[in-house]
């Protein structure tokens, strides 16, 4: 078995790499999602081996892009894929924004879950929908869904789409099958499409699983969208391919039209190519990735309590996204941001950015090797505590 070597830093600057690239050389940048790992050395020769041959003239559309996800979800999650039922799609906002134009009119109410990543605010608005926020309700240290309030929102006349981060960025939420359930049995009581984006599927940590909407029942099934992408387990988000499955026939022959509309169905050479050699070859890479985040996350959890007590963790259930509650600073958020950019010169994500419930939050990458992580949490308690 191939063995990965996440403790090797590579220099990414000058690569036109947006994390890194965005800011000044002085700054430690642990952001925007995604790792600072090689992607899996089978990734990288079948791309260095299709480079060479020369030409890269318009592709196919072969099986094996729908077989990859059928094979990945069945070995890592038990859920049985049928082939057709599959679908690519350049990554996983655009199949989000798809899903949107096809399913809702302008003005209709889409609901989702703040604080939540920004790019989701963003499809809702600028497709003329309505945000309905269902607030996830911190307790006890963890993010819990009100389930009074989703129903009043899901049963509003307006409401067409429920958009479910799942697992949940930036709170780190791997949802429960019980809430699951609950979930996708309020949509279909009120007729309310679920599209859930699970590009995070694969990193969850001990004790929690990740359930496929899907596949839970054919209740879920046959009212979802599924959305999926490997970019960030293999740090490949620069291909820009991701895959929806939706299992049933009509929703999915109108979700078909959007990409026939968009002319988002040709498929790119040095996209799908990566996408299927890592769902068919990197099982390896995917365990020992998961390893070493586990480490990463609990060696961060302890220096937070150890050197930094006035900045709380949140536990993460999933993602390589830690949510930082910094409210016991008490500083106004732009300057708990300039505190972090201009004197720890560590860029993280603004909560405020996150939506409802993200002011005194700030989000932390730990998909990084150990010691630029060590790095970044040591320029964060000389600032907080000089």
């Amino acid at each position: 078995m191939l063995i990965h070597d996440f403790d090797e830093v590579v220099n990414r600057r000058g690569t036109e790499c947006k994390k890194y690239d965005t800011f000044p050389p002085d700054v430690l940048p642990m952001w925007i999602a995604d790792t600072d790992f090689k992607c899996p050395q089978p990734i990288v020769d079948a791309m260095v081996h299709r480079a060479q041959q020369g030409i890269y003239g318009y592709p196919i559309n072969t099986r094996k892009f729908n077989q990859a996800v059928v094979a990945w979800e069945k070995k890592r999650f038990g859920w049985e894929v049928d082939e057709d039922w599959v679908e690519f799609t350049p990554a996983v906002m655009p199949a989000v924004v798809y899903a949107i134009q096809m399913f809702t009119q302008a003005g209709d109410h889409i609901v989702i879950q703040m604080p939540v990543y920004p790019p989701i605010h963003r499809a809702v608005v600028n497709n003329g929908r309505v945000i309905s926020n269902n607030q996830l309700c911190l307790r006890d240290g963890q993010y819990e869904v009100d389930f009074h309030d989703l129903e009043k929102r899901l049963a509003h006349p307006r409401a067409k789409m429920m958009i479910l981060c799942h697992p949940h960025n930036p709170v780190g939420k791997a949802f429960t099958r019980d809430e699951l359930q609950r979930i996708g049995e309020l949509c279909a009581k009120h007729h309310v499409l679920l599209v859930s984006d699970e590009i995070h599927q694969d990193i969850v940590y001990n004790g929690h699983r990740h359930f496929p909407f899907a596949s839970l029942s054919d209740l879920h099934r046959d009212n979802s969208i599924i959305c999926i992408n490997p970019s960030k387990t293999f740090n490949i988000a620069g291909v820009r391919t991701g895959a929806v499955i939706i299992p049933n026939k009509a929703i999915r022959e109108v979700y078909y039209e959007s990409i026939v509309n968009n002319k988002a169905y040709g498929r790119t050479v040095f996209g799908t190519l990566p996408f299927e050699t890592a769902y068919n070859e990197c099982d390896y890479y995917a365990d020992q990735l998961m390893r070493y985040l586990q480490g990463n996350m609990t060696y961060v959890k302890q220096y937070f309590s150890d050197h930094i007590p006035q900045i709380k963790v949140i536990d993460p259930q999933a993602t390589y996204l830690i949510w930082l509650d910094c409210r016991a600073l008490g500083l106004p958020q732009k300057e708990l941001n300039k505190l972090m950019l201009e004197r720890a010169k560590v860029a993280l994500n603004d909560g405020d950015s996150f939506g409802s419930g993200g002011t005194g939050f700030l989000r932390l990458n730990i998909a990084c090797p150990r010691a630029t992580l060590k790095q970044g949490l040591d320029r964060i308690r000389m600032a907080v505590n000089p």
